[in-house]
């Protein structure tokens, strides 16, 4: 069984154990320039009652605008009604088609594998403190982990060690610890980093955060628990179960909008920078909630003229994009290479590096991009799925995506929004065909 500690690394390896990966190998069938994207989104939510619409306007144009609307709905805060509104929990915050499924039944991956996962999700959390502004003490965190139980340890990486525990209240959390030492310079700033993301940020997709603590050498990270493992863990049927194409597909629509939260309704955008299936949490439903912000670093200013942030490369081999890994420029499109390569993994199940795999099929971005080009994407899907025509129409046009998101230079790739709005109309499509 797969161990949990790479959900909780500080300076990450690979997954898939190695350590490189060839700069810019998709040089297929990109077009030089994306699409400008119409102010009205060409594609529909999953309920567009305006198709019937007798109307002498266009039926197909007034279900769209809906969406789009819907759509920019979910990343939109509503005012404020005091100061300790949740916006995270607001409705608001929720695609109408997403929202819809918050009760969706529970997937072939039923979830047994609770527990191994580092954070926490809406169904074992009792959120009655506002997040992020807890004040905690060292007592505190004793009484919540039981004086750091063994028993309670649920995963170690490069950051430190991660306990479940609870609160007074009875709010689940995860527990991130870690001590300080004169040679983690680099963990503290990555601490540090991770402390001022969560800070700023709110979403259904993301995790929660409660609280830090620095006490002497202990450095505390509080936030959700969820209780469903990672993608990843799925993805490789952890617990016997496979996880079926519906699920990844909304999985891909949850991760879309956690991106899309980060790069254009927060106060300042911010860059993710590791994206990958090991820091997607799942919730009991099969909520994607996107982790791990220890990399994360506010996007280049716009408003001053910037293009980009230069940074030495951090992330993981096999996610990272070669232009960013050759020219050392952050920009929001990185995520959205990280994003297609993600999309790769939920079709193929594969891991972004098979190094047990012949070389033509080592990367697997590169090899599932390869055989769709060729007009034998259906080879790439996941065996374990089934080969429906629900499933082969929403692949192909996944990898219409994928194919997108992972041009070598990043003007060609588009936005996260765009990401998720596609995949919209994927599932649209793909619940229509399926039934």
């Amino acid at each position: 069984m797969k161990s949990p500690n790479t959900q909780f690394s500080g300076r990450r390896r690979s997954s898939s154990g190695t350590g490189s990966i060839s700069s810019g190998f998709i040089d297929s069938r990109t077009p030089d320039r994306m699409p400008r994207s119409p102010s009205s989104s060409t594609y529909s939510s999953t309920t567009t009652t305006s198709h019937k619409s007798n109307s002498s306007r266009n039926p197909v144009k007034i279900a769209a605008k809906t969406v789009a609307d819907a759509f920019v709905s979910c990343f939109t805060p509503p005012e404020p009604k005091s100061s300790s509104t949740n916006f995270g929990d607001s409705d608001s915050f929720k695609a109408p088609s997403v929202a819809s499924d918050g009760g969706r039944e529970k997937r072939r991956s039923n979830g047994s594998g609770r527990g191994r996962s580092v954070y926490g999700s809406e169904n074992n959390s009792i959120h009655t403190k506002e997040a992020g502004h807890l004040k905690f003490t060292m007592e505190d965190i004793y009484k919540a982990t039981k004086n750091f139980s063994q028993s309670l340890k649920i995963g170690q990486g490069g950051f430190g060690i991660v306990y479940k525990g609870r609160l007074e209240d009875g709010t689940v959390v995860a527990i991130k610890r870690a001590k300080k030492t004169i040679h983690d310079k680099h963990s503290g700033a990555e601490f540090q980093s991770e402390v001022r993301t969560l800070e700023k940020i709110e979403h259904l997709n993301l995790v929660k955060f409660y609280g830090y603590l620095e006490h002497g050498e202990e450095r505390i990270l509080v936030v959700e628990y969820v209780p469903n493992g990672t993608l990843r863990e799925h993805l490789d049927s952890v617990n016997g179960n496979v996880l079926d194409f519906a699920s990844r597909l909304d999985i891909g629509i949850d991760v879309g909008h956690a991106i899309t939260y980060l790069h254009m309704y927060t106060d300042h955008p911010i860059i993710h920078r590791d994206i990958k299936s090991s820091n997607i949490l799942l919730t009991e439903n099969f909520r994607a909630k996107v982790a791990d912000f220890g990399f994360a670093r506010l996007a280049a200013d716009t408003e001053s003229g910037a293009t980009h942030v230069s940074t030495q490369v951090k992330g993981t081999a096999g996610y990272l994009d070669p232009e960013y890994l050759s020219t050392y420029q952050l920009t929001e499109k990185s995520d959205v290479y990280s994003f297609g390569v993600l999309l790769v993994e939920l079709v193929t199940g594969r891991r972004p590096i098979e190094p047990k795999k012949e070389i033509k099929e080592r990367i697997t971005a590169r090899w599932a991009m390869k055989k769709f080009t060729n007009g034998d994407a259906i080879l790439t899907l996941d065996p374990r799925l089934e080969r429906s025509a629900a499933n082969s129409l929403a692949m192909e046009k996944i990898y219409e995506l994928a194919l997108q998101c992972l041009a070598p230079h990043r003007h060609n790739r588009p936005t996260m929004r765009k990401c998720a709005e596609i995949l919209w109309s994927i599932r649209k499509d793909y619940r229509e065909l399926a039934g």
